[in-house]
């Protein structure tokens, strides 16, 4: 729609996104399908598109996986009318399977998450940028792997959620919540539809520049350690850590 307005026509993705979960779904038959926010392009309200397609794209997935979830995201807001009865809806803040904690991105993750030993976030859309000597530009979406320093965000999130955590955080978070801290990593996940755009990730910050600052509060903080971070494309090639590509751009 906002493609449209500017004259550029797009035809709707909605079908060709259909089809590709459909073919993943049936290659590997997973019993759950979670989808982590952004379901919706409108951030309050939805479009006369959104009303038709997201209830049938959601209601032809059931037929090939037992149980949907979706972890609100920040375009997200009044999603519910949307969904078919039995996809299940959770808080941004994120939700726990297995040892695996999944939040959007756009708000810290719930303290309990830092219970698991891995974190998976989406919101960045993170892409990698790649320029000949030409001068010709092509854009690829990339999966990111990056350390988490459990204490420092155990820290964060224990000062907003009115704690006042002293020198041992493992061990002030294991009072306040019931659990010492274990996440060690923090994988940042593409998004599905790659019309989406996404966030240069290897082009150095520049303040004068709107668009290439990494988005969301735990991206920003001190507690992800995104200059070693792992990038790999969508195949699985791996590009070298962040501040290698940073320096090659």
């Amino acid at each position: 729609m906002a493609l449209q307005e500017k004259g550029i026509h797009v035809p709707n993705q909605t079908l060709k996104l259909q089809h590709r979960l459909n073919a993943l779904l049936r290659r590997h038959t997973p019993d759950r399908l979670v989808v982590l926010g952004d379901v919706k392009y409108s951030v309050v309200t939805a479009d006369a598109g959104e009303w038709r397609d997201i209830p049938d794209f959601f209601s032809e997935a059931l037929k090939h996986v037992q149980e949907i979830i979706v972890v609100r995201g920040n375009h997200d807001a009044n999603l519910e009318p949307l969904l078919p009865e039995n996809v299940k809806l959770q808080p941004a803040t994120g939700i726990i399977i297995d040892d695996v904690g999944l939040f959007h991105g756009h708000k810290w993750p719930a303290p309990t998450l830092l219970k698991c030993r891995t974190l998976v976030m989406g919101h960045l859309h993170p892409v990698v940028t790649f320029r000949d000597p030409a001068g010709f530009k092509a854009t690829s979406q990339v999966w990111v792997n990056a350390r988490i320093d459990a204490a420092t965000l155990a820290g964060i999130l224990l000062r907003r959620h009115e704690a006042k955590p002293k020198s041992n955080l493992p061990e002030d978070l294991e009072k306040h919540c019931g659990f010492k801290p274990k996440t060690t990593r923090l994988i940042i996940m593409p998004s599905f539809n790659d019309l989406l755009g996404g966030r240069p990730i290897n082009e150095p910050a520049d303040s004068k520049r709107k668009g290439n600052t990494l988005i969301g509060p735990a991206l920003r903080s001190s507690a992800v350690d995104l200059e070693t971070a792992e990038v790999f494309l969508l195949d699985g090639t791996y590009l070298g850590t962040l501040s290698q590509m940073r320096r090659l751009s």
